[in-house]
């Protein structure tokens, strides 16, 4: 009953944190020296004056901001994200195309940073100062520290370029078709389909932008649980286990493991909602039709309606991810109480 009733003000919490990233977005987006006119009519239109006052009705352009606001938030609290000035879709649908993408790739990036990042942590607290602490926590801190770009950049020209291993930019080969779309992951719909053909092509695809993304995230989970496993490690109930003759394999995996993951999870959580944020270097390097490119195309063209759609979402993934990873400690740590 604890847990419902803290579910329940968390969503009420939810409702007015999307409501002040609407307001603070939209401020913001108007404090720019712009106008989204100019950045979507063509020369030729900005000199008819009837057309651009006619663009400005279209989009409600001409209204004061205050009376912009509050007819987005009307329409969006009747489930009306508004319309993309430069697609000319709802943003809801935009977002449900683009969206699927980010998805695919973060949760290939999330896997991959949560394996190697555990691997090498636990290893690196295990092989505390020798040579093999060393060489992991170099590549820790060589994940954090290479920029995102420049890193995708290497990867393509190594592993496509050079060796051939994986393919290029793209969700999939031109030469074979996408899958039928049920939830817009090529890999999913693709195993749906029992097509292991198309299914190998966009797991190939994934691997090179989804590593890249995942390094990051990779560096602070290692880091993060090196330390912790080390503070553990150096409690007394741990001590006492080891007097107890216990192996030092049971020792870590039953009795340290656990208790250091809860600071992991929090660096887990925070890490995936940055990727389903998009990283839009990497998406541009590798022509990746997700999130991220949806929302710099729309921030290129002052796209306001795709601008706050896509903040909502994105905030919408944080909160979600904080709710789900604050009810994972309870599991991890029975002490954990919500009143």
């Amino acid at each position: 009953m604890n847990v419902l009733r803290y579910l329940g003000r968390r969503l009420v919490f939810t409702v007015f944190l999307l409501i002040g990233v609407t307001m603070m977005v939209y401020i913001i987006s108007y404090m720019v020296p712009s106008d989204p006119v100019v950045a979507n009519l063509s020369a030729r239109n900005l000199n008819n004056e009837e057309m651009v006052q006619a663009y400005r009705e279209k989009w409600g352009l001409d209204q004061p901001v205050y009376k912009q606001y509050f007819t987005y938030l009307n329409n969006l609290l009747h489930g009306d994200m508004g319309t993309s000035l430069r697609t000319e879709r709802a943003v809801m649908e935009d977002l449900k195309l683009y969206f699927p993408a980010t998805l695919e790739l973060s949760i290939f990036g999330i896997l991959f940073a949560v394996f190697f990042g555990m691997l090498f942590g636990i290893i690196s607290a295990i092989k505390r100062n020798k040579w093999v602490d060393q060489i992991l926590r170099g590549v820790s801190v060589l994940g954090v520290s290479v920029p995102v770009f420049w890193m995708a950049l290497l990867l393509l020209f190594v592993f496509y370029l050079k060796l051939g291993i994986f393919p290029g930019p793209g969700r999939l080969s031109a030469s074979l078709t996408p899958p039928v779309h049920k939830t817009g992951l090529y890999t999913v719909d693709a195993l749906l389909m029992g097509d292991i053909k198309v299914f190998a092509d966009a797991f190939k695809h994934l691997c090179l932008p989804g590593i890249c993304m995942g390094l990051f995230t990779m560096g602070l989970i290692s880091r993060t649980s090196r330390s912790s496993l080390l503070e553990v490690l150096s409690l007394d109930y741990i001590r006492t286990a080891r007097a107890k003759g216990l192996r030092e394999r049971d020792v870590i995996i039953k009795h340290a493991l656990g208790n250091s993951l809860i600071s992991v999870l929090t660096v887990i959580g925070l890490g995936f909602g940055n990727l389903l944020g998009g990283m839009v270097l990497v998406e541009s390097v590798f022509a990746w039709p997700g999130i991220g490119q949806y929302a710099y195309k729309a921030a290129q063209n002052l796209d306001f309606p795709a601008i706050v759609g896509v903040s909502l979402l994105i905030a919408l993934n944080y909160v979600v991810i904080n709710i789900v990873v604050d009810l994972l400690y309870c599991v991890l740590d029975p002490r954990v109480r919500y009143m």
